[in-house]
Parts: structure tokens; sequence; C-alpha cells
């Protein structure tokens, strides 16, 4: 790879980085190759980017964005896949979901709206997060709820006066 391509792989790099607030990095080596496949289309199916990186060029990627990375460069070692997502606990619960059969993809770390998470033992604590959508959907049935008691409460009411009036 020769300087200039290296220079452009940085550039994009540090686009990608910008875009997101969830960024994965895993050690996928290792897998065979249909399981390779098959990991990719779980992640395209989830809205995933998956991309393998050469770790010296994300560290420098990382160095150029705006963003803080804190201590996640240090985790660049061996090979390393970047998952990166819309989703908080998509890649998790993809690479929790891969893990049933084998060890890999091995978790190193991960950037999830400005938090620093490092350590495969995060792993079961990232796939358990709710997502944005989650939470939502859970508050509209918090507040629904009270609300639906009162209707039920006042036509029950009004079905109760309506057979004591015949």
């Amino acid at each position: 790879m020769t300087r200039e391509e290296k220079s452009i792989a940085i550039e994009d790099l540090t686009a990608k980085l910008a875009e997101s607030n969830i960024v994965y990095i895993a050690d996928t080596s290792g897998l065979d190759a249909e399981t390779t496949s098959n990991l990719r289309r779980a992640c395209f199916k989830a809205g995933i980017k998956l991309e393998v990186v050469k770790n010296t060029l994300l560290e420098k990627a990382m160095e150029a964005s705006d963003k803080e990375f804190g201590d996640l460069p240090s985790t660049l070692e061996g090979n390393s896949s970047i998952f990166i997502s819309d989703v908080a606990n998509a890649p998790a619960k993809i690479m929790k979901e891969f893990r049933k059969k084998s060890d890999k993809p091995y978790f190193k770390g991960a950037f999830i709206d400005n938090e620093i998470y490092i350590g495969d033992n995060l792993l079961d604590s990232l796939a358990s997060l709710k997502s944005k959508e989650e939470v939502i959907g859970e508050i509209i049935g918090l507040l629904q709820s009270p609300a639906q008691r009162i209707i039920s409460a006042l036509l029950n009411n009004a079905e109760q006066k309506g057979e004591a009036a015949e």
C-alpha cells in the first residue's frame, strides 16, 4: 500500500468514525469462509457496516477524528474489524449469537455515544442494553397504561349506570 493509498484509507476511516456514534472493534480472524459470510450477511440485515481494517490506519483515523476514543486504540492488536451501527446493542447481539458456536468474534472494545467500553467481558452487558427505540416504546407503554385504566373505569362506570337505569 503506497503512502497515498494509506492517506486515502485514513481519510475514509476518519469520515466513517465521524458519521457514527457507535463503533465496535472485534477480532474476526479464525472464522471459516462460511461463518464469515454468515456474519457479514447478519450484519447487513441488521444495518451494521462490517469492515476489516489495518490497526495502524484505524489508530491514525481515531487520532485524526474530533471524537475522543480514550484507551480504545490500545486494543488494536492482532486482527481487527470494525462494526459501525446506528443501534447501540446490535453488534453485541450479533457477536453474542455467533459466539454460541465458537469463541469468535472476540470483542475488543466499543465507542458508544462518547463512552468507551474495553474488554471481552463486557459483551453480555452491551448485548443486553436497550436500544433507543425499545426505551421509547417502554415509556410510551407506561404513559398509555394509566390513561387506558381511566378510560376503562369510565366505560365500566357508564355501563353500570346504564344497567342500573334499566
